[in-house]
């Protein structure tokens, strides 16, 4: 094995994570359209081919009561269910289930076969149908081929071809370990940001119960933290769950350890990207014969049909724990008296009583969830349209805003979940009233590193996983963003009061139909403080500008959700936040997760971050990496102190995060910095950039390069200029 240098220095700072933001690794042109492509399909013609497949038993890979609609099922829910809201990543976007980690973990095992069924449709389709969606449409179909009537369905999903290693996804060095490092102070039911899964390779929790043991209460505990962290309250997790189990069974006619073969990425190569081989069994891949989870049989007597079959069994009947024939913890009914089969999977003339895992029976022994079940179990319909719903959310929670949603199937109903922002009934600003607003701006009492601090502070709430946050809506003025630390509530409020008056002064004048949004106003302002920066540095920019952003409600916003996307700390506003127990190892750490979710490749991370400083636009207008004796003009001055060698660099704190910059003669303190702003010189690729943007000749690269990357950020969100 050659080693890298992440192998050779493990506490290199990664930042190859950004070039994916810049390297497009798919194989269709840089013009491609996507959207423009999946509405040229067919979608009734998609959705029969889908449905014929699962209806045709293959003899390679046999359907269980000839009918692949309960795997289907099984990799839609795996595909969208690793979503989490701490960060926006995973979810069903990218199709990364075909990717590795996730393509091999043991959640996943058998999932391989169930692609592999569908490979003629999506070689059938090209690249109208991406991976992404069709491994979610698949769900659907096989919902509404068992009888079921779902909420509907959006494509849009593009295709990464790249595993996505920024997810970071737990401490453990093994498959299916839970160890107490995933939890703040080893609680089960607490989990570390940014998490949401409870066992390394698994999607949500161990089925078997906490650390493999038949903990019920440990269970609930579990399931309640994993599902919030998905966004989902207690019942759409009782929906999805009990709606998820009415269908299909779980396999584990043996034990996966001792007869199952390595995952996809370490089979053979003659394997061609199938693992999970049945040692011992290759000509018997059908019935008891599959191994999957370990845990063996089906939830209800109907495993291929809607009902309440699984609810009606798990509240009627007594459950107790045992090790079924895979050596798995499962649960068995104490009194099978009233408890009706299931025919077998594989040979209609032989029956299998219904098992429960151990967080089926977890939600039976808790009593919020408990409610849930007996509510649905009296109302079928309100049980019917709650996991339709959830459902719904589930495969769709990453997709961002519904202008994004495309498809026939796309449903009216706008959900709070997806951050609806309202439509302009109005007429934007043109060129000169723009002229005029940003002139009023700058005349106002806002000073530079002001109006460039509220810009940032509302666009870069904005993250590519799942295209939520950003300047549209202008949800800065709203709860709960307008109370964030980070956005130092009492700095900020005189901020939004003189847009406000802006606003109001100029719509009120207008004699037509032309008005001014606040969201539009607080990025025309960071865009006229960064052409006043730049001009005072002599350097005459031009900040792209395109009005179009509307003001969402209270109403329009939850609160709760929207929690989540307030920085523990923010590198290009040198905040550091106060303790934080997480995943990340260093505040430089951080700063790059941002600028990955940003979209930010790595010397744009470096302008914005040189560039900030200029602007002084820091958090409690500190002077802690503002490297320059002229604040709020955009000049070079971070990169050009920071590699000066007439400085020398001393830790104040015992953490390492705050540092003195000393003259090397006089030992004076010329400046503060913070880990943010010296891992620019301390890495040695970061360092690169540096010099470049130091040089002599640098600084107008600097200011043009600045501009560009300001430009992104405060666009990100602007999904209806695409």
């Amino acid at each position: 094995m050659t080693w890298s240098n992440q192998n050779w220095w493990p506490n290199l700072l990664r930042l190859d994570i950004l070039d994916d933001n810049t390297v497009d690794a798919g194989p269709y042109a840089e013009d491609f359209d996507y959207a423009e492509e999946f509405q040229k399909l067919d979608f009734e013609a998609v959705k029969a081919d889908i449905e014929e497949v699962m209806t045709t038993s293959r003899e390679w890979w046999p359907a269980d009561y000839g009918h692949y609609g309960p795997l289907f099922i099984r990799m839609a829910w795996h595909s969208a269910g690793t979503y989490r809201t701490l960060d926006g990543r995973a979810g069903a976007s990218g199709g990364l289930q075909r990717l590795p980690p996730e393509s091999s973990w043991p959640d996943n095992v058998n999932l391989d076969k169930a692609r592999r069924l569908l490979q003629p449709v999506k070689m059938q389709y090209g690249r109208q149908l991406s991976w992404a969606d069709l491994m979610v449409l698949a769900g659907n179909v096989a919902l509404e081929s068992m009888g079921f009537e779902t909420f509907g369905f959006a494509g849009g999903r593009e295709d990464a071809y790249t595993p996505n290693e920024a997810v970071e996804w737990g401490p453990e060095m093994e498959w299916e370990e839970t160890s107490p490092e995933r939890f703040h102070e080893g609680e089960v039911g607490n989990l570390k940001d940014p998490l949401a899964n409870t066992v390394m390779g698994l999607i949500y929790v161990n089925p078997e119960g906490p650390y493999g043991e038949p903990d019920l209460e440990g269970s609930a505990k579990n399931i309640r933290e994993e599902f919030s962290r998905m966004a989902m309250t207690d019942e759409e997790t009782v929906a999805l769950i009990a709606g998820g189990h009415t269908f299909g069974k779980v396999h584990g006619a043996d034990d996966p350890d001792e007869n199952l073969g390595p995952e996809p990425e370490a089979a053979p190569i003659d394997l061609q990207g199938l693992g999970w081989q049945h040692e011992g069994s290759e000509d018997k891949i059908g019935g008891l014969d599959v191994i999957s989870s370990g845990i063996e049989g089906p939830w209800n007597a109907t495993p291929i049909q809607w009902d309440m079959g699984y609810v009606d069994n798990l509240l009627e009947h007594e459950w107790e724990p045992h090790k079924g024939p895979g050596d798995a913890w499962q649960w068995r009914a104490k009194d099978e008296e009233g408890l009706e089969p299931a025919p077998d999977a594989q040979d209609e003339s032989e029956t299998q009583l219904p098992m429960m895992l151990t967080t089926d029976v977890a939600l039976k022994h808790d009593p919020d969830y408990r409610e849930v079940l007996e509510r649905f179990q009296e109302n079928p319909n309100e049980f019917r349209e709650a996991f339709a719903k959830a459902w719904f959310k589930l495969l769709h929670r990453d997709m961002g805003p519904p202008e994004r949603y495309l498809g026939p199937e796309v449903p009216d109903e706008t959900m709070i979940w997806q951050d609806p922002i309202p439509d302009a009934d109005y007429d934007l600003i043109d060129e000169d009233a723009i002229d005029d607003l940003e002139a009023e701006i700058l005349e106002s009492d806002l000073s530079v590193p002001q109006l460039a601090t509220t810009a940032w502070a509302s666009a870069s709430t904005y993250r590519d996983s799942d295209k939520r946050g950003g300047a549209n809506g202008a949800r800065i003025r709203l709860e709960p963003q307008r109370s964030w630390e980070v956005n130092e509530p009492d700095k900020l409020e005189p901020v939004l009061s003189t847009y406000e008056e802006i606003q109001e002064e100029f719509n009120s004048s207008r004699s037509d139909d032309v008005q001014v949004s606040l969201a539009d106003l607080i990025v025309l302002g960071g865009n006229a403080a960064v052409e006043q920066a730049a001009a005072d540095a002599g350097y005459d920019v031009d900040v792209p500008f395109e009005p179009g952003r509307t003001d969402a409600t209270p109403e329009q916003t939850d609160v709760e959700s929207f929690e989540v996307l307030e920085p523990k700390a923010d590198g290009f506003r040198n905040y550091l936040g106060g303790e934080y127990d997480d995943l990340y190892d260093s505040p430089e750490e951080r700063l790059v997760d941002h600028a990955h979710l940003l979209t930010l490749s790595v010397p744009e991370m470096t302008v914005l971050v040189g560039g900030m400083r200029a602007l002084g636009a820091t958090y409690g207008d500190s002077d802690r990496g503002v490297l320059t004796d002229q604040p709020g003009t955009l000049t070079n001055d971070f990169f050009v102190n920071l590699l000066d060698m007439d400085y020398e660099w001393e830790p104040v704190s015992e953490d390492n995060e705050g540092f003195e910059i000393r003259d090397r003669d006089t030992g004076d303190v010329e400046w503060e910095a913070t880990r943010f702003d010296l891992i620019f010189g301390s890495n040695a690729r970061l360092r690169t950039l540096v010099d470049a943007y130091g040089a002599a000749d640098g600084e107008e690269e600097f200011v043009r390069d600045f501009v560009d990357a300001w430009s992104k950020v405060m666009t990100l969100d602007r999904f209806d200029l695409e």
